[in-house]
């Protein structure tokens, strides 16, 4: 039993929209041992490991129903237990996670568990630990070599998870706020591993650390920091304070307790949750002996007088008190019977109490600090106090030490209320939590005396919203509602678009039209992040990580995403939803890769899109596969795009009323029209679109159409959409490597990306539509990581449509050999008519690009589909027509390659890519300069033998 493989998605997956763990499990010979062969022992012992499991429903939805699944038939598999452990250990660590599946592979023994988690490396470890907990359960015999280190122990290795955990999720205050924020239905994303969370997207953000706010002011925080100088500000206030002196010596502590006068307390200067504060202090001894612990903490100490009473937390939030906490230090009660260390076992039996703030409580701890107060007492840890007596084993009621909270809130005094709002607002802070020591909360502190003893900026909420007695209180709300007043937004608007062709175009084209509306649009795409337009980060930036960056700006107020199929299969969609979502296409690309066969299975991923979709779904009527999406989304609005005026489907849902984008024929050419409510609205007449050449790039008319209806189901006003789209082109600078045109050399040169047959077909379509006086002229290519089939279909579409052809490569082989995919284009090609002497084959890709220039003549139009878009946009442009033609030698590294090869045509062993017989290269023509001298290969082409220096360069990188 072993994991072969981990997927974490961070978002929507093929799997659940929220965060989910995917491991591909391989059970070995454990797949002929399901849980009852495995017998009552295994099922028994995984119980008592994790007794939370009896409360697993499974598929009988109600508790028990996992245990029922284990114990009755045949019992379940390993794979399935593995999910409920995984999850049952997230759960024992205070993470509420419930959702999970496993489903057989098709191959015997893997099994793909699914279940979800929080926090991306305490979900992982879960996993791992589930492994190891099932392995350790299993009879001897069947035990996984390597899988239990030495000395592991189901109980440490639990406790060890619920801390490791601990360390990285969010505390239990800015879980709170999340919480809060997430019923609001604002977003969230964690910014670091610590607390730094952003609410909301974009230009309408708002960050917190724990229950510090982007609108708390720094000063503030300083103020509260500094317990010194908050005395003195209260104080001159008139609010009641102790009588307070900062120290440094242990003679200045004891000088400063006798003029304060005995009891005292002191405490650390900048310490927090209660830790090294002792009080109550009577003589110089436990003074000196606390001014010590105090330095441990902080260089300066405070000592000041003791106000007798009881601890009091009131939390005050946006000028207003939100609730008020009674504290009692973490202690335990004798009964005449048991030491003091086995009624702190008795106490820790509370289910309420865990490690750290897994739980409500915090376990009791006998430290050093208990050790001081029972000494205090003359006790120890085996003395047995007598019945009804109270042991303080700390002297703070800070619940992180095992202290209870009772919530105070519908009793207290409005002056006292108001002497906590006027304190805060004193110190400047938006939230903070007042220290308020008094006999009785009930009676205003002007007759019942009292003091402040500190006011603390970010303020623990788990006191408040889940105290050990009384009512729990909503203290995030406030906060949120604080950030986000009503009626101010807190996200920007979302669009995403998808498909296997034309998405970085239609994403550029309404993150323009977004622009020439006044909006400041962040844009992912392949090639990159664009905010406002310029390009921040350069790489294919179509997955979470682009989309999290993009919402993370603080200057945008609109998101237009490009999701590629990669990204969703790797790691799922960087956001939950999306306000309108579009998928253009579905066409065979990327067959055979991460478990994705078949052009249906391909569409299952793309349609993620519009599942999450929550204001409009913009959906293809023209291709099948996405028309069939429409059942899937749960959007408020439903947008069909058709190039089919007659389009059935489409004119009932028109008349429905529904949204709809058509390209309609009128005297004056094509009209882009739009559908709505019953209204019929005339956008844009295609031939005015630069990017559509005219109206003759019909891929980009459909492109346009999309760009549209998304723009207008953002809300954009029409004539936005129209400047928009009569303003862009497909300019190497606004859309590289869509389509780039260039015109300035005798002949004109298309530079585009195409990567399958679709695209392909799409561009070969233009090419031939286009008026050309001379010849039309192709390089073509293919990805490595495309089937042959892929490749040959590309070929297919291309055949018969141009003069001349040109087969090569990209730089990166992708496991192919050097010039394989150039054999198996040109091969193809042959196949479907395209005769020997029109064939060349250059399989490097600038070598390629060159000759294809060398080639052309005036009037001659060249199509050169490219890998590397800005390296061959640069050798297009600095190409100068009629100069000297020098052929290039094969370098020394090739030639020896070759020697030592025996082959005279290297790559002729690709794999089903028959010999042909070599004939010469076309004649160049007296106006051209010859192209470079081909080594003899088949089809009649220029076989560039780079062997060598291709598999140097590869075996250096």
């Amino acid at each position: 039993m072993r994991i072969l493989d981990r997927s974490v998605y961070v978002g929507p997956s093929l799997y659940a929209h929220f965060p989910v763990i995917r491991l591909t499990l391989d059970l070995g010979e454990l797949e002929a041992w399901p849980t009852l062969r495995l017998g009552s022992g295994f099922v028994d012992g995984l119980l008592e490991a994790l007794p939370g499991l009896h409360e697993h429903g499974c598929s009988y939805g109600e508790p028990g129903g996992f245990v029922r699944r284990m114990t009755e038939d045949e019992g379940t598999w390993l794979g399935h237990v593995l999910e409920h452990v995984a999850i049952e250990l997230q759960n024992a660590a205070g993470i509420p996670v419930t959702f999970g599946k496993t489903r057989g592979t098709g191959e015997p023994g893997l099994y793909d568990v699914v279940y979800e988690y929080e926090q991306r490396d305490e979900g992982i470890e879960a996993g791992e630990l589930a492994l190891r907990l099932l392995a350790s359960l299993l009879p001897a015999e069947l035990r996984p070599e390597g899988i239990i280190p030495d000395g592991w122990g189901l109980e440490d290795e639990r406790d060890s998870f619920i801390r490791f955990a601990q360390r990285r999720a969010l505390g239990p205050s800015t879980a709170s706020l999340v919480h809060a924020a997430e019923a609001r239905q604002i977003p969230w994303m964690r910014l670091n591993s610590y607390s730094l969370v952003q609410l909301g997207h974009g230009r309408y953000q708002q960050r917190i650390q724990a229950t510090v706010t982007s609108r708390t002011p720094h000063i503030a925080v300083e103020l509260a920091g500094d317990k010194e100088e908050t005395n003195r500000i209260l104080g001159q206030l008139g609010l009641p304070v102790p009588q307070q002196e900062l120290v440094q010596s242990p003679e200045g502590a004891a000088r400063a307790a006798r003029r304060i006068g005995y009891p005292v307390v002191v405490k650390p200067y900048n310490g927090n949750h209660g830790r090294a504060v002792a009080i109550h202090l009577t003589t110089e001894e436990a003074v000196l002996a606390a001014f010590e612990a105090a330095r441990e903490v902080s260089r300066s100490v405070i000592v000041e007088s003791y106000i007798a009473g009881e601890d009091h937390r009131l939390l005050v939030v946006d000028g207003e008190l939100v609730a008020a906490t009674r504290r009692t230090p973490g202690h335990v009660v004798g009964d005449g019977r048991h030491t003091v260390t086995e009624l702190v076992e008795i106490v820790n039996a509370d289910p309420r109490r865990g490690v750290g703030h897994e739980k409500v409580l915090t376990r009791l701890v006998l430290d050093h600090q208990a050790e001081r107060l029972l000494d205090i007492l003359g006790y120890t840890a085996e003395t047995v106090p007598p019945e009804g007596e109270v042991v303080y084993l700390r002297s703070t009621g800070n619940l992180s030490t095992g202290g209870t909270a009772t919530d105070v809130t519908d009793i207290i005094h409005p002056d006292n209320a108001d002497m906590a709002v006027r304190a805060i607002r004193a110190i400047g802070l938006d939230v903070g939590g007042v220290d308020f020591l008094t006999e009785d909360i009930t009676q205003p502190f002007r007759e019942q005396g009292g003091a402040i003893c500190e006011v603390n900026a970010a303020p623990g909420f788990r006191m408040h919203s889940a105290p050990s007695e009384g009512k729990p209180r909503d203290v995030a709300g406030p906060v949120v509602d604080m950030l986000f007043p009503t009626g101010t937004p807190a996200t920007v608007p979302i669009a995403a678009v998808t498909g296997t062709n034309g998405k970085t175009t239609t994403a550029r084209m309404l993150a323009h039209i977004c622009k020439m509306g006044g909006m400041t649009p962040g844009l992912t795409t392949t090639d990159g992040i664009y905010i406002d337009g310029q390009r921040t980060v350069t790489g294919d930036m179509t997955g979470p990580v682009a989309t999290r960056t993009v919402l993370s700006d603080p200057t945008i107020d609109v998101a237009v995403l490009e999701i590629a199929r990669g990204g969703l299969l790797r790691a799922g969609m960087g956001t939950r939803y999306v306000d309108v979502g579009a998928v253009l296409n579905v066409q065979p690309d990327h067959l055979g890769m991460r478990g994705i066969d078949t052009v249906e299975a391909l569409a299952e991923v793309k349609r993620i899109i519009v599942e999450v979709a929550r204001d409009t779904a913009v959906l293809n009527a023209d291709d099948p596969l996405v028309l069939r999406m429409a059942s899937w989304t749960d959007a408020k609005h439903l947008c069909y795009v058709t190039m089919n005026p007659d389009h059935a489907l489409v004119r009932e849902h028109v008349r429905a009323e529904g949204r709809a984008v058509s390209l309609e024929n009128g005297v004056n050419g094509q009209m882009i029209t739009i559908y709505d409510r019953g209204a019929h609205i005339p956008l844009l007449w295609t031939h005015l679109i630069p990017a559509t050449m005219e109206g003759r790039a019909l891929h980009n008319v459909n492109n346009a159409m999309f760009a549209a209806a998304m723009a207008y189901s953002m809300g954009l006003k029409l004539e936005t959409i129209r400047q928009g789209l009569r303003t862009f082109d497909t300019t190497f600078f606004q859309a590289p490597g869509r389509a780039n045109v260039f015109d300035d050399h005798p002949f004109k040169v298309i530079v585009d990306y195409g990567h399958n047959a679709h695209a392909v077909q799409a561009m070969c379509t233009l090419a031939t539509g286009l008026d050309v006086m001379g010849r039309r002229l192709v390089v073509l290519a293919g990805p490595g990581d495309r089937r042959d089939e892929d490749l040959r279909e590309m070929a297919r579409v291309a055949a018969g449509r141009f003069d001349h052809y040109i087969c090569r490569r990209d730089d990166g082989l992708r496991g192919r050999a050097p010039d394989e995919v150039p054999r198996i284009i040109a091969a193809a090609l042959r196949e479907f008519g395209v005769p020997d002497d029109r064939i060349t084959i250059i399989p490097d890709e600038q070598e390629a690009v060159e000759a294809g220039l060398r080639m052309a003549e005036q009037g001659d139009l060249l199509l050169i589909f490219v890998d590397e878009i800005t390296r061959s946009w640069k050798q297009v442009t600095s190409f100068e027509p009629g100069g000297d033609a020098v052929a290039p030698a094969p370098s020394a590294t090739a030639a020896s390659a070759t020697a030592a090869s025996g082959s005279e045509a290297p790559g002729a062993d690709a794999p089903g890519v028959p010999a042909a017989p070599s004939t010469p290269a076309p004649a160049p023509t007296a106006a051209r300069p010859a192209p470079p001298e081909p080594w003899p290969g088949e089809f009649g082409g220029l076989i560039r033998d780079e062997r060598g220096v291709r598999l140097a360069r590869e075996s250096n990188d």
